[in-house]
């Protein structure tokens, strides 16, 4: 079991470091990058439970619920969405099935996961590309309850795409592999 440096003071917690191999062998940019994009996304989590709790409480308590609450709830699930997909690609806590990559001998463990990398840098890719093309194609729709057009809400996507596209580059180039990853599945 490979063992991780301890975590920084903003993610105190007990034990070692979450951060998996992958994660510590990317350039140190990169790694911040995605620690402000975990951080952002706990933070969209935050102030949606904030929102909707001010909801349900304002449509109970006072008779009406405030009506710019459920868009602005929309948009940060949006942003926490894929500000925690960047996050977890840049950190190694996405979804894999590490399992069976172990059962392969070493050259085509080494294939697979490299493999896994390039799909993850397709999708990246796939992800910018469209999510372009969705923010321009949307840019001059209004939210109806606040002062965004649609293109602004979804304008995280590509950039999450870009993000996801240039950590796995970076896995890809420091030879990372899968063992040690979290969320394993």
């Amino acid at each position: 079991m490979p063992t991780h440096p301890p975590c920084g003071d903003w993610l105190r917690i007990s034990g070692p470091c979450p951060m998996p191999m992958e994660a510590a062998a990317m350039p140190r940019p990169l790694q911040l990058i995605g620690r402000a994009f975990l951080a952002l996304s706990a933070l969209c989590l935050a102030l949606m439970m904030g929102v909707l709790c001010w909801q349900v409480l304002a449509r109970y308590l006072l008779g009406s619920s405030p009506a710019w609450a459920e868009q602005f709830a929309l948009l940060l699930m949006i942003w926490m969405t894929f500000l925690g997909t960047a996050a977890g690609v840049a950190e190694g806590f996405h979804i894999r099935v590490a399992e069976g990559v172990a059962s392969l001998s070493e050259p085509w463990s080494h294939r697979a996961v490299a493999l896994a990398h390039m799909l993850s840098i397709l999708s990246g890719v796939l992800i910018a590309w469209l999510g372009t093309e969705l923010v321009a194609e949307t840019w001059s729709n209004a939210v109806p309850t606040l002062p965004l057009s649609r293109g602004m809400v979804y304008s995280v996507i590509p950039v999450s795409g870009v993000l996801i596209a240039l950590f796995s580059v970076s896995h890809l180039a420091s030879g990372a592999d899968a063992a040690g990853s979290r969320g394993s599945a």
